[in-house]
């Protein structure tokens, strides 16, 4: 193994869990079913974690891909060939469903040329799809993906900085920890409530979780033998992190600990992937599958119970044709995720 490549590990298996856990806490919120409630609040911080959790496996593989990459421009390709086309196909369906009811060719340009560059907070919501539903926003999970984008335009400076401090590499990751967790807890403090939690979200107030995954990388080589120290260590400070707001500067740091343990344990390492890497496609298909259902009048209908199970199951068969037509197809034969997608189990 190379100095900063990963061996065997479960980082498919977590993408998985952690886009399971986005699409629980919205199939909750949006059917309203116990607004406000525990319930609701137990999974808005699922799915808050969840997304944290991956902006550390992005942190850590993005890393990966632009070590392995021979220029800038190969890094480009590959990640514009991970992320765009599956993107713009969940962003085109509903505009043309919505053109096809309303021929409102203006408003949904509007949101068009807003959403296809990753601009969804200035037009979330399309003429005629979803103003009934409680929530109006066609697809409110995709704020987290201009902030990955954010991140990989950056990541080459970052890596270029780790590497003429060479062993003082850690410093750097230090530097942006603190100043993205900084940024994160202050600035609600200082702007009014609204904007300031709004910009606390974006990208410098999640740097510390990117920051983490970078160190992964970078200690790619220790990892399986430290699973179990980083393991327990992260899942106390995750779980301290989540018992008060002065705590929550560790979750970046525990969370990281808690996924490296698990990717590294021993074990079969559980190809999530071996029929399709499906995570991506979960994570940006959910929502509007949802608001559909919701639109449709299913809920009052099925009940939630069978309404959640048809959810789940649309959104699956969504996540597989995407990645058997759009995803696959859009990566180079040489990509990581068409070769695990194809490999058999040892």
């Amino acid at each position: 193994m190379s100095p900063h490549s990963f061996a065997p590990n479960r980082f498919d298996l977590i993408r998985l869990l952690l886009a399971a856990g986005v699409f629980a806490y919205h199939a909750v919120a949006l059917t309203g079913l116990d607004a406000g409630g525990a319930i609701e609040l137990a999974f808005a911080r699922l799915a808050e974690v969840s997304i944290q959790g991956f902006f550390i496996v992005s942190g850590a593989l993005v890393a990966s891909s632009l070590d392995r990459s021979s220029s800038l421009g190969d890094y480009a390709g590959k990640r514009f060939r991970r992320l765009y086309p599956a993107y713009a196909v969940i962003i085109l369906i509903p505009a043309l469903v919505s053109l096809a009811m309303t021929h409102d060719l203006q408003g949904v340009l509007r949101y068009l040329s807003a959403n296809l560059v990753f601009l969804n907070f200035i037009e979330p919501s399309l003429p005629g799809l979803f103003g009934s539903n409680p929530y109006p926003e066609v697809n409110g999970a995709l704020w987290t993906l201009k902030i990955e984008v954010m991140f990989y335009i950056i990541l080459p400076l970052i890596l270029l900085v780790l590497k003429v401090l060479r062993a003082h590499w850690w410093l750097a990751i230090a530097v942006l920890y603190v100043a993205g967790t900084v940024w994160a807890m202050q600035l609600p403090r200082i702007e009014d409530a609204h904007l300031g939690n709004a910009l606390s979200r974006q990208l410098p107030g999640q740097m510390a979780f990117f920051a983490m995954g970078i160190a992964l990388w970078k200690c790619a080589d220790r990892l399986p033998r430290l699973w179990a120290p980083l393991g327990f260590a992260g899942a106390f400070l995750t779980a301290a992190s989540l018992t008060h707001p002065l705590l929550e500067p560790l979750r970046a740091l525990g969370l990281a600990g808690l996924l490296a343990g698990f990717a590294f344990a021993p074990g079969p390492v559980l190809n999530a992937a071996r029929f399709g890497d499906v995570s991506y496609g979960l994570y940006i298909s959910h929502f509007p599958i949802l608001q559909a259902m919701l639109a449709a009048g299913l809920l009052p209908t099925l009940g939630a119970p069978a309404f959640f199970a048809l959810a789940a199951i649309l959104v699956l068969a969504a996540s597989f044709a995407l990645w058997h037509l759009v995803e696959k197809p859009a990566l180079r034969p040489s990509s990581h995720y068409r070769k695990v997608a194809t490999r058999n189990d040892p």
